[in-house]
């Protein structure tokens, strides 16, 4: 297990892991491409690819599936305790801003996550080049700093725990949140809009066992197996036949599957190729409390 995309890699950079199957966010696909740091898949190896819905293939990190397949998806957004914080909050701009919520929420210790929700609570792409709102966001975030009780990517086992009131997170932890608290935790997308990432099955390059990959691979895809990840860590699959596997009741949650007005308010992160440098160092002058 790896805290976030850059963690897997600086691994895989490093000639580090040994790994045959990866499962990276999709706008690091498209940096691992550049970097040839995977394998071409051998699609003839993996018949399961006709379960997959047409939505969540092609994306603009590999265009032609070429070295990835998506498997699961979800959101980013706010959770809430709600027997800790009754009151409502709908908006980044309020996590961000509001001055009665100081050490009462986390935030993600993601730099393009975090940067991301400052830009969207200000109208704002997360995927943006332009040096004047990138510089807005740090700013409202060197402010959320002052009152924020910290920056983590752990964020369930606080929300049951009762330790934060209110938590960015991604939706996957949010939800098994609010599965083992009884819906005492909720989850919800803000208004601004927030992020949809997909995660995909790679190979990474140099893989010692590579039909041994593609095997796995298939048997993930089987959407008997696939049903399972929904159901116990509460992603949303990019399996269309997987959906035919799952109760009513996981296929209505709107935490889960967000309506499509929702998910018009969301942006899947892109490679910022040079930009990039001017998110780590915004991120790096936040997290040392630079204003």
């Amino acid at each position: 297990n790896y805290s976030s995309n850059e963690e897997l890699l600086a691994k895989l950079q490093a000639g580090g892991g040994g790994y045959d199957v990866a499962v990276p966010t999709d706008y690091m696909v498209f940096a691992m491409i550049q970097l040839g740091l995977l394998e071409p898949l051998d699609r003839s190896r993996i018949p399961g690819i006709a379960n997959l819905d047409p939505r969540f293939m092609g994306r603009a990190s590999d265009r032609t599936n070429r070295f990835s397949l998506p498997i699961h998806w979800g959101t980013t957004g706010i959770a809430r305790n709600k027997k800790l914080f009754p009151g409502p909050i709908r908006a980044w701009k309020e996590l961000l801003g509001r001055t009665d919520l100081k050490g009462k929420f986390t935030l993600l210790d993601d730099a393009r996550e975090t940067l991301g929700a400052a830009l969207r609570a200000q109208g704002h792409s997360i995927n943006t080049r332009k040096a004047d709102e990138l510089a807005q966001a740090q700013s409202l975030l060197a402010q959320a700093r002052l009152r924020v009780k910290g920056f983590s990517t752990e964020t369930k086992v606080p929300l049951i725990q009762g330790e934060v009131a209110l938590a960015q997170a991604y939706s996957s932890d949010a939800l098994q949140a609010a599965a083992a608290t009884g819906g005492t935790v909720e989850y919800f997308i803000p208004e601004e809009g927030g992020t949809l990432w997909v995660d995909n099955l790679v190979v990474p390059k140099g893989a010692r066992n590579v039909a041994a990959a593609h095997a796995f691979i298939d048997f993930l895809l089987k959407p008997e197996i696939a049903s399972r990840t929904v159901a116990t860590l509460w992603l949303g699959t990019a399996n269309r036949e997987a959906l035919k596997h799952l109760p009513e009741a996981v296929r209505s949650n709107p935490g889960l599957f967000p309506s499509e007005a929702v998910l018009r308010r969301l942006e899947g992160m892109e490679d910022l190729g040079a930009a990039t440098a001017q998110y780590d160092r915004a991120w790096s002058e936040v997290k040392a409390g630079v204003r």
